[in-house]
């Protein structure tokens, strides 16, 4: 073979490698439906002009929010016409990242005309890192319809994601696809812009703020720095609603933090990445327009759905006893919560639960509902309903007063914490009980 022969084989090996790595996992299905890919894969880059090698590791979770309802006043034109540019924070990093949207609030077909992902380029700012912006395609094509109830699943792009930073998720949607499938306590300033400016990276073009996450439910990423990924299925204490805004202080976050920072150190604490999975007002066993459905009827969404999932974290059952119309019955949401924890242990996923914290002094609190939390906590302590326990109500309680919350992890609701009281919760949880699987099925 000549030197000219051969400089010719290798680069059409070369093409054919990179051919092979841009063959990676994308699709548009139900919202309900099975989770992404959790397979090792090879990312090659996209977008123009962007190379990158190739790249081996484990694909896992570096944010998601779920969706909780349609966006109100939103019926008539959705986001028609407008970019929406989401700022989300990753738990750990990675050298791909790929994206879900969801339209599972829309009455007719979301069109998406352009997508792009991009580190952005300080806090709090709609302007990207220009060397990371990529352009995102769907089955190869930047156009991508989802059905109305669907969802559909990006391919990777090949990119160097940073944790514990801030990436921007830009779409753009010329038509109306009626309610935009949101999330409404985001706890973080995202932006829109009129006109599609998804390749802006200047961020002039975003004029509007935004409270809320749009479309956007994943962002998961090709990484070296963990293994899975643990899903906090909870309620607004999980959704931290009181904590500080843009800070990313919620307690699944800094449990992120810690779960990053152990990893590297103690040969018992898992590599695994934290999405969150709270709905403010969110119940066990009812659902609700305005606080999206159940833990029984999202489990299989937003947990199991999770990519690369191994273990869910589950605080959900003092708003079926703060909402319910009459007492509710402690047992009733006791096996509701081993529901959850029979379907995880059915796909192999290890279940961590929370006791129910105090909240006396808060507007719904009455001895009858003190009462229900107590019993619940009792069922849980007691075992047989989850894996692992953590104790959250010992974790906040007052000791003088334990029906209350301890001054300084209250933000002052009775009810929610602080954002010490948040950091609280996630040092609570035994990182070595997250390792593990699910016991085995008989």
């Amino acid at each position: 073979m000549t030197r000219r022969q051969g400089g010719v084989l290798l680069s059409a090996i070369t093409a054919l490698i990179v051919a092979l790595s841009a063959a990676i996992y994308v699709g548009a299905a139900a919202d309900h439906g099975p989770g992404r890919s959790t397979d090792t894969a090879l990312a090659a880059p996209r977008g123009a002009g962007h190379a990158a090698p190739v790249s081996t590791g484990v694909w896992v979770g570096a944010w998601a929010a779920a969706p909780a309802g349609g966006e109100p006043g939103t019926a008539s034109d959705g986001m028609a016409g407008r970019t929406v540019r989401n700022v989300v924070h990753t738990g750990v990093g990675g050298t791909s990242a790929r994206v879900t949207l969801s339209n599972l609030y829309g009455t007719g077909p979301l069109t998406v005309t352009h997508a792009t992902l991009a580190v952005a380029a300080d806090d709090d700012s709609a302007a990207a890192d220009p060397d990371t912006l990529r352009r995102l395609t769907f089955g190869g094509a930047t156009t991508v319809v989802v059905p109305a109830g669907g969802q559909a699943v990006s391919d990777a792009v090949a990119v160097a994601v940073p944790s514990d930073a801030d990436v921007l998720v830009s779409t753009y949607s010329p038509t109306s696809a009626g309610p935009v499938t949101f999330h409404p306590r985001a706890r973080q300033t995202s932006y829109v812009a009129e006109g599609e400016s998804t390749e802006d990276v200047t961020g002039a073009a975003f004029t509007d703020t935004s409270p809320y996450w749009r479309y956007l439910t994943a962002l998961d990423v090709l990484s070296n720095e963990a293994d899975g990924t643990v899903v906090a299925l909870g309620d607004s204490i999980t959704d931290g609603v009181t904590s500080t805004a843009g800070a990313n202080r919620r307690w699944p976050d800094v449990l992120a933090d810690r779960l990053r920072t152990a990893g590297s150190s103690r040969g018992d604490t898992p590599r695994y990445g934290v999405v969150n999975a709270g709905i403010s007002g969110n119940r066990v066993l009812a659902d609700d327009p305005r606080r999206g459905a159940s833990g029984l009827n999202r489990f299989d969404r937003d947990v199991l759905g999770a990519t690369n999932v191994k273990a869910v974290v589950i605080d959900l059952g003092i708003n079926d006893i703060l909402r319910s119309e009459g007492p509710a019955d402690p047992q009733s949401i006791v096996d509701g919560l081993r529901t959850l924890t029979d379907r995880a242990h059915a796909h192999g996923v290890k279940v961590v639960g929370a006791t129910l914290t105090p909240f006396r002094g808060h507007r719904g609190y009455t001895a009858a509902r003190e009462d229900v939390r107590q019993r619940v906590n009792a069922a849980i302590r007691a075992g047989g309903v989850y894996d692992e326990v953590v104790d959250f109500d010992q974790a906040l309680r007052d000791p003088y007063d334990p029906r209350s919350l301890r001054a300084e992890y209250d933000s002052g609701d009775h009810l929610h914490p602080s954002d010490r009281g948040y950091r609280k919760l996630a040092r609570a949880v035994d990182l070595s009980k997250l390792a593990g699987s699910a016991p085995a099925q008989l």
